[in-house]
């Protein structure tokens, strides 16, 4: 739910009907379920009060309140005193979630509701539901572009899912957190200033603020997956958990974000998180996927399938290094899986990446690569086993994270695999779930959970329905961020075999993803720079400096759609209706016919100008990127 105007908005954890934008607010969490708060920890529940001159948020049963300066937009945490005298709250708000600068005015960004996902490691999470966009000058003169610019903001916010713990770090994993702990870092910190900011979505309209002294009320944003499940086998209960966390760092959509930049970001980087909870045992193991380490393209151009490209005149191997210099800095030792095709244009980047992992030479970083449609073909499935197997050694030579409740420690993840397809999606996610798999087995045999030998799909028939389950509801909203679309193949994920029902819903969202791809990832596209703010809105656009705004079309783009419109409709209506058949009607038939493939031809030649492209970044600046 959202809005740019103060009504009341309660938060609420109360089911409620489905608001304006599909989602479903509730249930509330189990009753017995309590949190214990912590000095740091991020406010919950607060009141937020709007008068002519400030926004002033009250924490139910806090000593403090956060002031926000309409005016002179300065942002101050003060004791609470004599400042809500006379006031009566406007509303209930659940979270601060950042302030960002738009034509008109300031606006401030506040969770209004939220959905209950689960209890991680004795901390609830929850998933945004609802938010408000609350203007600082209230009746700030509208102006068109500012319109336009909030709506590219509302997109990115009713992106699904967005999570947050007001005490639970969801953007490190298990094994960063310790680590962050023995160091001293996460001890006098907020959970904002101690988050992994690759993760945090909401990291630049939090830092507008400029205070540093609210950092029980920032509320970080983590855009992935998140699901939590009480499991039982063989008598024994556990929680088993998957934390899915997508980077904000080259982040886009699907065909205008590919490769790399010149600081070794790679474009749809996530890591998913493994864990398991058992009898005070904590438990994670850790993967990663993300675009092939080198400068390449595969801009849209109406073609079903656009051919994929190396950047000429980039240093391939110089952003190729940095990106795997910070991967071994966080992760350990890496084993590059590249699942693309060993021929056509897939092929070149795939020899691509052999090149370059094979000239930096590192005995740390292994590339395997594995030709997933080959492989595969003829619906053998099984054939994903022959990697697997290829992999075994060095899973179990990473091992997984496992740590006691009072801290004892068992042993770390030494190393992850990255894996990646073309799109880091659909083939990518069957084979990390492969793994998780088998490092499932590992621990549920280690915890006892499981017998000597036993396998985790053998032991449990309805939990082996619940992990594929989870796991393509991952693959879904993961593609869903990046493409628009949910995954494919989840089918193969879901049951452990391919369908004709999942090739046909394959179909469908192949379809889709060709449609949003060329005809609206450029506004979703903008919606993301303007909210990670790699886009700065210049108060003189539209007068004095042009607005990006302003796409401007040439006459191709006018011409030749009208004259296929009219070409199929005289074609049709000279099939359809003569009442007889003869030379003259089969010569317009031919006539028409000839202007339609004439005019089909003429848009596909000149794809590139029928194709939404990203406004805040156009497509030449956005080509070198």
């Amino acid at each position: 739910m959202s809005c740019c105007c103060p009504d009341m908005c309660e938060c609420t954890e109360d089911p409620i009907e489905k608001n304006g934008n599909g989602y479903e607010l509730g249930p509330p969490p189990p009753p017995n379920i309590m949190e214990t708060r912590g000095d740091n920890d991020v406010f919950d529940d607060m009141n937020l009060y709007i008068t002519p001159e400030s926004f002033i948020v009250e924490p139910n049963g806090g000593a403090e309140v956060l002031v926000i300066g309409r005016l002179d937009k300065v942002t101050r945490v003060q004791p609470a005193g004599d400042q809500l005298v006379n006031l009566r709250p406007t509303r209930r708000i659940c979270g601060v979630l950042g302030t960002i600068h738009l034509l008109s005015c300031d606006y401030l960004l506040v969770a209004t509701h939220r959905i209950f996902v689960g209890v991680l490691n004795g901390a609830i999470i929850w998933r945004l539901a609802g938010y408000d966009i609350i203007p600082y000058i209230p009746n700030a003169i509208q102006r068109k572009e500012n319109e336009t610019y909030l709506q590219l903001l509302r997109q990115t916010l009713d992106t699904k899912y967005f999570y947050f713990s007001y005490r639970f770090d969801l953007t490190h994993s298990l094994q960063r957190q310790r680590e962050l702990a023995l160091s001293g870092e996460s001890n006098s910190a907020g959970l904002f200033q101690r988050a992994d900011q690759r993760f945090v979505w909401n990291g630049y309209v939090l830092q507008q603020f400029g205070c540093d002294k609210m950092h029980r009320f920032q509320l970080p944003l983590l855009l992935g997956f998140v699901s939590i499940n009480q499991v039982q086998i063989n008598g024994q209960t556990f929680f088993w958990s998957i934390v899915t966390r997508r980077s904000i760092q080259r982040a886009g959509t699907r065909l205008f974000t590919r490769g790399i930049d010149d600081r070794g970001h790679v474009a749809n980087f996530v890591e998913t998180e493994q864990i398991v909870e058992f009898n005070g045992q904590l438990t994670g193991f850790v993967q990663t996927r993300g675009s092939m380490p080198f400068h390449w393209h595969q801009l849209p151009n109406l073609r079903y399938k656009p051919r994929p490209s190396l950047i000429p005149g980039k240093d391939h191997l110089g952003a190729c290094s940095l990106h795997f210099s910070e991967q071994l800095r966080i992760y350990g030792s890496q084993v590059a899986v590249n699942l693309v095709d060993h021929k056509g244009a897939e092929g070149e980047l795939e020899s691509t990446f052999g090149r370059l992992v094979r000239e930096m030479g590192n005995p740390k970083i292994r590339y395997e690569s594995f030709d997933f449609h080959h492989e595969c073909r003829k619906m053998r499935w099984d054939r994903l086993n022959v990697l697997i197997d290829r992999l075994a050694h060095e899973q179990d030579g990473f091992g997984y994270y496992h740590i006691f409740d009072d801290g004892k420690l068992v042993s770390t993840q030494t190393g992850v695999f990255r894996t990646n397809c073309i799109d880091c999606l659909d083939r990518t996610n069957v084979v990390q779930s492969m793994l998780a798999r088998r490092s499932l087995t590992a621990v549920l045999q280690k915890l006892g959970v499981l017998h000597v030998g036993q396998r985790v799909e053998q032991a449990s028939h309805s939990f082996e329905a619940r992990f594929k389950g989870v796991w393509a509801d991952n693959a879904d909203l993961v593609s869903l961020q990046y493409s628009g679309t949910g995954a494919l193949k989840t089918d193969f994920t879901r049951t452990g075999k391919r369908t004709k029902a999942g090739a046909l819903q394959d179909g469908k969202n192949s379809l889709m993803r060709y449609y949003l791809n060329n005809f609206a990832d450029g506004q979703r596209q903008d919606g993301i720079d303007l909210f990670l703010g790699k886009y700065l809105i210049n108060d003189n656009e539209g007068g004095a400096v042009p607005s990006p705004l302003e796409s401007k079309r040439g006459w191709r783009f006018f011409a030749f759609p009208s004259v296929l419109m009219m070409a199929v409709t005289m074609f049709m209506v000279t099939m359809i209706y003569p009442a007889e058949f003869n030379t003259e009607n089969l010569l317009f038939m031919l006539f028409w016919g000839a202007m339609i493939a004439v005019s089909a031809t003429g848009i596909l030649h000149y794809g590139i100008e029928f194709v939404q492209w990203p406004r805040l970044f156009p497509p030449l600046s956005f080509r070198d990127q």
